[in-house]
């Protein structure tokens, strides 16, 4: 699972031309072929990169029919009309096929600007990475295809000999023969300058200037999530004992974590139990069975009577269903909303987050999906809702990321829970070049607790975030 980056100076050098001009694709006009499906289908070319600067096999990029050995060809439009002197083509798997470029200036005439020069290679940089994602902290999930170890993304600048004035629309010939391999294409951009176009993630200095993390000593525990109770003195995860998932839970001595104790009234589940919330009234446990056509989720709610959990039962929501056995999940403090990570016939490729609301008879209405700007087509999950009810912290690989999952923050905009800003990646602080996700934030000790995955093995990071640098701000 550890991973290596090679960058090239070429690809991934920063460049700051505040005169620059960059436009993405915004519509297509002509391909000559679709898989089809939220995942991996032609309109996944549209707008900015969704892998970059990370490359490599993913549901948010164009899989195209003939991409191990034919051609291609795609014609894309852009908002505004430009001057054009770059044209950028995202290849995230064996990077190197495209072949010629046209622009036009009103859509149906093209002029070719750019073709591919005899033994001419695109720059690369090459990345290994675990091939199996089918698991995420030992909770199975629905595999769609086993990820190539060795991908080769790249990016085609192509440099045009003339500027070309008021383009709108560009079109771009693959010749996928020329590399063996799965390909795939990620955006198309276009500039009015030689500068290549940055690959920027979308976070903020604050997440970069925070102090270095430092790992939970817990033994020779392996844990598998992480929850943390209301006032901070208690540390909730999974860990397998005998082929099974139980909760433990440890308790806060100084800056330790000690007197582990094995949560009998919790584990439930027969083969996975874990903890998503904990407050000073209940907990929110997952793992039971999920039974189709029951409206059973799988999620428990314990009431606290003197300290001690007591079940209440399966929470049940309106014509629930998953493609999966598990989910994760998230609810208010009053818990009137309930918001899962799930993957549905409703999503917008994998697992996705949909809310819920309370009805009076203590069950939950029908899911409702939260939105496309902060669902993508790969998956989105393991979500923590803040206190404030407007802060969401969940992990994605649906992102531009530095790993293969990182942990984003998004902020709710109104009070219909379809409307989030766009998510704020946590930086390189947090996020490694390995496995990164389900956050836990400590909002009384101001701590961020997450697992993070180091040479194949989970371990419980934690990092300080004041309050003011994550939740929203009014």
């Amino acid at each position: 699972m550890k991973k290596y980056l090679y960058l090239s100076a070429i690809l991934f050098t920063l460049f700051s031309v505040n005169a620059q001009q960059v436009q993405w694709a915004s519509k297509l006009i002509k391909f000559s072929s679709d898989l089809g499906g939220k995942q991996f289908g032609i309109k996944r070319i549209l707008g900015k990169p969704d892998v970059f600067p990370q490359g490599g096999y993913s549901g948010n990029a164009w899989t195209p029919k003939n991409a191990l050995d034919g051609r291609e060809t795609v014609i894309v439009g852009f908002e505004k009309a430009q001057t054009v002197k770059q044209v950028a083509v995202f290849e995230n798997l064996n990077a190197g096929c495209v072949v010629a470029i046209a622009v036009s200036t009103d859509g149906e005439k093209f002029q070719y600007v750019w073709s591919r020069k005899p033994n001419y290679k695109t720059p690369l940089y090459r990345t290994t990475l675990n091939t199996d994602r089918a698991y995420y902290f030992g909770r199975k999930r629905r595999k769609i295809q086993e990820v190539p170890n060795v991908f080769n993304p790249g990016v085609e600048y192509a440099i045009l000999d003339n500027s070309v004035s008021g383009v709108i629309a560009v079109k771009v010939e693959f010749n996928f023969a020329l590399l063996p391999g799965q390909k795939q294409i990620d955006a198309i951009g276009i500039s009015d300058s030689e500068t290549p176009i940055e690959v920027n993630i979308n976070s903020k200095p604050d997440f970069e200037n925070l102090s270095n993390v430092q790992k939970v000593d817990l033994a020779e525990v392996i844990p598998s999530t992480v929850c943390i109770s209301e006032d901070g003195n208690k540390l909730y995860t999974s860990i397998n004992i005998s082929d099974k998932e139980e909760i433990i839970s440890y308790s806060k001595k100084g800056d330790s974590w000690t007197n582990k104790q094995v949560e009998s009234q919790l584990n439930s589940g027969d083969y996975y139990n874990f903890v998503d919330v904990v407050n000073s009234s209940f907990v929110l446990k997952g793992g039971s069975t999920y039974t189709p056509g029951s409206n059973n989720t799988g999620f428990e709610i314990f009431n606290l009577v003197d300290g001690k959990p007591q079940s209440q039962g399966q929470i049940k929501v309106a014509a629930y269903n998953s493609y999966g056995d598990f989910a994760d999940a998230t609810m208010t403090n009053d818990s009137k909303t309930l918001i899962i990570a799930v993957e549905t016939d409703f999503t917008q490729g994998g697992v996705d987050l949909y809310f819920a609301y309370k009805k009076e008879d203590g069950t939950y209405g029908m899911l409702q999906n939260m939105g496309k700007i902060i669902n993508s087509a790969n998956d989105d999950f393991t979500p923590q809702l803040l206190s404030d009810g407007k802060t969401l912290l969940f992990a994605s690989n649906g992102f531009s990321t530095l790993g293969n999952h990182d942990i984003f923050v998004s902020y709710r905009q109104d009070d219909t829970w379809k409307n989030w800003s766009e998510p704020i990646n946590l930086g390189s602080k947090i996020n490694s070049a390995e496995f990164d996700g389900q956050p836990f934030y400590d909002e009384k000790n101001e701590i961020l607790y997450y697992i993070s995955a180091v040479e194949g093995k989970n371990q419980i990071n934690q990092v300080k975030i004041s309050n003011d640098v994550l939740l929203k701000k009014n």
